[in-house]
């Protein structure tokens, strides 16, 4: 069986996403508000403002898409990768844990109200997201999980073994939790309509634009670039992973994954009407975690990551897409349709994180595995701080950058992490 492995800068959402916006080739001498980063945090960002009668300029350092916006796989997740409620109440007071709660648990339903609102094309689709349990034990935490959840206001159940079996085809669970807000979008068109979206409320954005210097100007700053400068009021950096230039300061303080995605060739429908019969992204619990969602032409997209990057675009295409078949018991293999890879930040507590650089000048990271849902609450917190709200009354805590030590050692750090995770589930019996 021949696979057709696309270069990196292929995915399969360029492969299917509609034209691209047309921006701006020119900015204006000044702005409110200078955004520097245009993906979904940025983007976000900006419509805020843009909304609130600011004017707003978005720099780009690439093309939009090319960051993690636009490499993801469109699971929308409105949770924490490595939290849960009660481990955020034993790291903040009582009322900042909950106010940073009810901002995470309301991400997908922002994602998907915003998506109405602007009328974005994007295959949205709210269909709920699952997390099946491995074991007994992971079972109760996910019962007490989705208790916890559901007193915050949340529509968060817990599903039992036989629940779970009808949603997925697969008998290895003890149950799962269901968050029904969840679900699943084409990320690069929503990354698109988001550009539209500050456009047509007169807001600027412009491409392959890489910061190369930010200055104090009087009570405002000055940002400079290759053919000019742009005087501004405050500074949103909103630049994720990025570790160049100006990025470093908010790229260097959390550890850069690189992951894998993967799309099979279409199923036939009578497998989907089984692994997925109301077509809900799962992720499951297991330290290796398995996940698979469909895309709107019943493609399989799932993901993983590589202990040695040497050679792993192929590699690690071929063993997603074999697990698939394993995991789900595929009537037949489906074959690689297209493989791309893109990085995801965490922070050490895998929390969201909010950093104030110097007055005016602000920058959000933290998404954690849950870009989608959480971009779209940390974005508009960004926009908050521009418009002059105080930094007490946000949901996520306001603190100063620090640089992870020994942080270009990190990626050996998170390979060791990733051998880990699959020794213990080869020991413990979840492979």
């Amino acid at each position: 069986m021949s696979n057709h492995i696309a270069p990196p800068n292929q995915t399969l959402w360029t492969l299917t996403a509609g034209p691209a916006p047309d921006l701006a080739h020119d900015v204006p001498s000044r702005c409110d508000v200078l955004v520097i980063g245009g993906g979904f945090t940025g983007l976000t960002a900006a419509l805020h403002l843009a909304r609130a009668g600011r004017s707003v300029t978005v720099l780009e350092a690439g093309q939009l898409g090319s960051g993690a916006s636009g490499v993801n796989a469109g699971f929308v997740v409105p949770n924490f990768a490595k939290a849960d409620p009660a481990v955020v109440r034993q790291k903040l007071p009582r009322g900042k844990a909950d106010a940073l709660l009810s901002l995470v648990g309301a991400g997908a339903d922002q994602v998907f109200t915003t998506i109405a609102e602007e009328a974005i094309a994007c295959d949205a689709a709210q269909t709920g997201w699952l997390q099946p349990a491995y074991g007994e034990d992971m079972a109760d935490i996910l019962r007490q999980r989705a208790r916890n959840w559901t007193q915050l206001g949340r529509p968060v159940e817990f599903l039992e073994a036989r629940e779970i079996h009808a949603e997925t085809g697969m008998n290895i669970y003890s149950g799962g939790l269901i968050d029904h807000s969840g679900g699943t979008i084409h990320p690069l068109n929503y990354l698109y309509g988001l550009a539209r979206a500050v456009m047509r409320r007169g807001g600027i954005i412009r491409e392959n634009t890489r910061v190369e210097r930010i200055a104090r100007n009087g009570g405002g700053w000055r940002v400079s670039f290759a053919d000019r400068e742009i005087e501004a009021d405050s500074v949103l950096l909103a630049t994720n992973a990025f570790t160049g230039g100006i990025a470093a300061r908010m790229g260097r303080t959390g550890v850069p994954l690189r992951v894998y995605q993967v799309a099979t060739r279409p199923l036939d429908t009578g497998t989907v009407a089984r692994i997925a019969p109301h077509r809900r992204p799962v992720g499951d619990t297991r330290s290796n975690l398995f996940t698979y969602r469909l895309d709107r032409d019943n493609r399989l997209i799932s993901g993983g990551m590589a202990i040695n990057p040497i050679g792993a675009f192929d590699r690690v295409g071929r063993a997603v897409v074999d697990r698939l078949v394993s995991e789900l018991r595929l009537p037949r293999h489906p074959g690689v349709e297209v493989v791309w890879t893109g990085f995801a930040i965490m922070t050490p507590d895998f929390l969201p994180r909010l950093y104030r650089f110097d007055e005016g000048f602000f920058g959000g990271i933290g998404c954690n595995g849950r870009g989608i849902a959480m971009t779209a609450q940390l974005g508009q917190v960004l926009a908050r701080l521009a418009l002059g709200e105080a930094a007490e009354s946000l949901p996520i805590p306001l603190q100063p950058a620090r640089s992870l030590p020994f942080h270009r050692f990190t990626p050996l750090v998170a390979s060791l992490a990733l051998a880990h995770a699959r020794f213990d589930d080869w020991r413990t019996g979840r492979l």
